[in-house]
């Protein structure tokens, strides 16, 4: 998942940052109201984790900001004020789901779930492609039916090809959606994570998936 965090308190952040990613997530942190608005509005999320108390624009104006332009984004509200009439409020103003501080990093990921559940962002928790296999939920990884091990860069590599399969991906798109960075034309941090996860997905097998488009990218499909 590509998950956006509008949260000021910072230490809140780096903690559900740190979780998410541990989770396999790439996620984009906002500390304000205008920044968090701006990436909802040019950025694609699977879900936005939107704090109610935000310094120079409050949490409930960036929800009605980005309900104008995207009725169908999923957002959970975060926040200290557990009134009745607050949580209503977020909930008519268009919020997934509504989440009081303290909160276990545990019940926010359940919640995130559900809500991409509900919201069908997610069509299906297992991708199949060819023989391969890759569960969303588990982090497990199968070929021909045998397990395959691998690290977390690597799941997160082949989770993202297996999107978008037949489609040519550019080593800046999936540096962006994969590690969260620009890419530098000089880097080969794609290149060698490609490498690495070839020796896991094809090598071992019959029928190679990932393949080069020279000059551009990569594709997972199969070739006769």
């Amino acid at each position: 998942m590509k998950i956006l965090i509008i949260e000021d308190e910072l230490k809140t952040a780096a903690f559900l940052k740190k979780g998410f990613m541990e989770e396999g997530d790439v996620v984009d942190v906002a500390t304000n109201g205008i920044d968090g608005q701006h990436l909802s509005a040019t950025g694609d999320y699977d879900v936005i984790v939107l704090d109610v108390m935000l310094p120079q624009r409050d949490g409930w104006w960036v929800l009605q900001e980005i309900r104008k332009r995207r009725a169908h984004q999923p957002v959970i509200l975060l926040t200290a004020l557990d009134a009745v009439s607050q949580r209503v409020k977020g909930l008519q103003l268009g919020a997934d789901d509504y989440l009081v501080k303290p909160f276990a990093f545990s019940e926010l990921l359940a919640r995130v779930r559900n809500i991409l559940r509900r919201c069908h962002v997610r069509a299906e928790d297992v991708l199949h492609y060819a023989d391969l296999e890759v569960d969303l939920l588990r982090h497990k990884v199968w070929r021909a039916g045998e397990a395959i091990g691998l690290a977390p860069q690597e799941y997160r590599l082949l989770a993202y090809l297996m999107r978008f399969p037949g489609e040519v991906l550019t080593r800046t798109r999936i540096a962006e959606q994969v590690w969260d960075m620009n890419f530098d034309g000089d880097s080969n941090v794609v290149d060698v994570a490609i490498r690495r996860l070839r020796r896991k997905i094809d090598d071992p097998y019959s029928g190679r998936l990932i393949h080069t488009l020279r000059g551009v990218g990569y594709v997972l499909e199969t070739r006769d």
